[in-house]
């Protein structure tokens, strides 16, 4: 039997995952730097550094402009600046991925308990889960600061594990960077890689998975086929 064999839930990601949130992204923080007084940057910068939460994220692109102290005596200003737009328009340009919907209705159909682990904080990952409609299909969601350590570490999966009552094999990771790849190994946790998100501008098929699936719908059907 495969690693896919015998799986009770799955653990899966937001951004770059379920939704394209880089166009929102985009109009936050280039409504920071313009608080700032800093230029616009681009869509195709912003997704190289997303998906090691907001700290990593304002930084990151501060330091697009600034030396490392300048970054540090700006960044507290930076971060409210980023979150007061951020919660402004929260999913306003962030769009669903083909066969999310579909993928989390075949999961939930095959008998599979759901949770939505992301970096983002959690302010916003709720509101953006219900706006878009994808609330009602997850038991559990943590976000980058629900607990004191986000992915790469392995403690938000296995901290769901937990709250299934489930052994980390049990219970399958989907997303679509390195971060969620470590994070399942490190947690013992099979992994699976959509091929579309952000991964740090890294080739998708450097990450260690247990497999590529081109939609959610097509990581169901995988997994109903090994079950």
């Amino acid at each position: 039997m495969g690693v896919l064999a015998g799986l009770r839930a799955a653990i899966i990601d937001l951004d770059g995952t379920m939704l394209d949130t880089i166009p929102d992204f985009h109009v936050a923080i280039n409504s920071m730097r313009a608080e700032l007084d800093l230029a616009p940057i681009s869509q195709q910068q912003i997704a190289l550094m997303v998906g090691k939460g907001s700290e990593n994220l304002i930084r990151a692109v501060l330091a697009l402009d600034l030396d490392a102290a300048a970054v540090e005596a700006r960044f507290a200003t930076a971060m409210e600046a980023y979150q007061r737009h951020y919660l402004r328009i929260n999913g306003q340009f962030s769009s669903l991925y083909p066969e999310v919907l579909e993928g989390l209705a075949a999961l939930r159909q095959q008998g599979l308990r759901l949770a939505c682990v992301t970096n983002k904080p959690i302010a916003f990952t709720t509101p953006l889960l219900k706006l878009k409609g994808l609330d009602g299909f997850f038991e559990v969601v943590y976000g980058g600061d629900s607990l004191a350590r986000k992915k790469p570490d392995p403690l938000p999966l296995l901290t769901v594990c937990a709250d299934f009552a489930l052994a980390p094999a049990q219970v399958v990771a989907i997303g679509d960077s390195s971060n969620d790849a470590q994070a399942a190994r490190a947690a013992g946790c099979p992994v699976l890689t959509v091929p579309y998100g952000y991964n740090h501008g890294e080739a998708i098929h450097s990450i260690d998975s247990d497999g590529i699936v081109t939609t959610l719908l097509t990581a169901a059907t995988l997994i109903r086929s090994q079950s």
